[in-house]
């Protein structure tokens, strides 16, 4: 192999890896944040008062806790009790 083909080779693989790391970040950003979806302890962030950042929310579903969804499926997502996911905080199955 000569040195042109090695260098060849090698931007190739740097290629190819750049571009799957922009695939990744593309497929981040088409996510939106859904509240009132999660069960206790498997939200992703900010779960309101009292709580800090991933896996704090107490209560199943609760309402001012959100899960990262595909951007467009978080309203129509149903849960038990006929609860539906909302991109905005709700005020139901808060915790005590």
């Amino acid at each position: 192999m000569t040195t042109a083909t090695k260098s060849l080779a090698l931007l190739g693989a740097v290629t190819a890896a750049v571009t799957a790391h922009g695939v990744t970040e593309a497929q981040a950003q088409a996510q939106e944040k859904c509240y009132g979806i999660s069960l206790a302890g498997e939200n992703d962030c900010a779960a309101g008062p009292g709580t800090t950042c991933a896996g704090s929310s107490t209560v199943d579903y609760q309402g001012n806790a959100w899960k990262f969804v595909a951007a467009g499926t978080c309203v129509t997502m149903e849960k038990d009790g006929g609860r539906m996911g909302s991109l905005e905080p709700l005020d139901r199955d808060l915790p005590a």
